[in-house]
């Protein structure tokens, strides 16, 4: 029996009342389309679809009662530690008005303790945006941003849209790895796309072949020596965000943090199943028709790829480097030492760091992107990223 259909992980007659609607509501998205759809079309109805979708219902997603945690809620160590390059930057910006834009903002742990942060550092953003798709997710960031000081609340809003530009830090911390990818199959000596076709209510996997020229396969390598079939994701919707990016960051930077790979890495011959992943109440698998609208579904993010979006749209990739450098760099251990003794906080604050550095944990495989406007090129990080 797998581990997903043991009683204790099912999910409750609600929950899987939804599920089958979001599946109607595919199933209708598929045949209206004649049959097939993309997978990246299917994974973005999956987590996106209005009122359905995993990030658009109401489910609890993160920490300890949802399905996968990220670093914000491990420790406030974290945040304190990002709040060290985001003052320089605005402080460097030396402007009178300045925007800290957080995408996809979870639970708002993140923005409460950067904001406290910031105004430790005498350096708070004019306006603490917030970009934020799921409604569920929103109301826990209120929720967080009401324990404020009003000084502090007052700076914070929800934005309905992508802003026109601002000067000062885009911040997208585990964004990029929940955007939409196409799934792509080499095999006989052709790329192939995955999709998703529908038969008497059931769905089940379809391939097509690419046409030459397809802007898939912009960048692809030569498969000679790769094991067949080979599957692998490309994340189109992430370099659009790149694009959008461009044209909105007129001064300032911006910071991706997210688990992957330099492209030698991410399409590499031991990795012919590719990386799309799906969490469930903490368990990870490779099935993503299994409990539609209630799992995360995520795929690790080529950084070369983003690197080079970035570049087209206008920005200079300045820091690549893995979570546990940076963290190091910026000063995490030193944060560490100053709760050093308080009641309660040494071993939790202790644990939480170690999995943040550890290579074992998040430390290696999370990597840190600083991309900025007007940068002069950093030959080290080209280099690392095959740029």
């Amino acid at each position: 029996m797998e581990w997903y259909s043991t009683e204790a992980l099912l999910p409750d007659v609600a929950a899987r009342n939804h599920s089958q609607q979001l599946i109607r509501h595919i199933n209708d998205v598929i045949r209206a389309a004649g049959g097939w759809i993309d997978f990246a079309d299917f994974m973005d109805r999956l987590l996106y679809a209005p009122g359905l979708g995993y990030y658009a219902a109401g489910a609890v997603k993160l920490g300890p009662a949802g399905d996968f945690t990220t670093a914000p809620e491990m420790t406030p160590l974290f945040a304190r530690t990002l709040a060290h390059p985001i003052a320089r930057t605005l402080r460097e910006l030396n402007r009178q008005e300045t925007t800290l834009l957080e995408l996809g903002a979870g639970t708002g742990q993140l923005a409460q303790d950067l904001l406290k942060a910031l105004a430790k550092q005498n350096c708070l953003p004019t306006r603490y945006a917030i970009l934020e798709v799921s409604t569920d997710l929103r109301q826990r960031q209120q929720e967080k941003i009401r324990q404020l000081p009003p000084s502090l609340q007052q700076r914070v809003e929800w934005l309905e849209h992508w802003p026109a530009e601002l000067e000062g830090v885009v911040l997208a911390n585990e964004v990029l790895d929940a955007l939409p990818v196409q799934r792509l199959r080499w095999q006989d000596g052709q790329w192939h796309q995955w999709g998703v076709a529908v038969t008497e209510e059931v769905w089940h996997w379809q391939t097509r072949p690419l046409s030459a020229g397809s802007p898939l396969l912009e960048g692809m390598p030569v498969m000679t020596g790769y094991p067949e079939p080979y599957d692998t994701e490309v994340a189109l919707a992430a370099e659009g965000l790149m694009a959008l990016l461009g044209q909105t960051l007129k001064a300032g930077r911006a910071f991706f943090i997210d688990y992957g790979f330099p492209a030698r890495e991410f399409i590499h011959p031991q990795r012919s199943g590719g990386t799309l992943m799906c969490h469930y109440r903490h368990h990870a698998h490779g099935d993503p028709f299994l409990y539609p609208g209630l799992q995360d579904i995520t795929a690790h993010v080529d950084f070369t790829r983003m690197a080079r979006a970035a570049r087209r749209a206008g920005l200079q990739p300045e820091t690549w480097q893995t979570q546990a450098a940076w963290l190091i760099e910026e000063g995490i251990l030193h944060e560490l030492e100053k709760v050093h003794g308080e009641a309660g906080t040494d071993y939790r604050a202790v644990s939480a760091v170690q999995k943040l550095l550890s290579p074992a944990e998040m430390g290696e495989l999370f990597k840190v992107l600083v991309l900025g406007r007007g940068s002069p090129e950093n030959e080290s990080v080209s280099t690392l990223l095959g740029l």
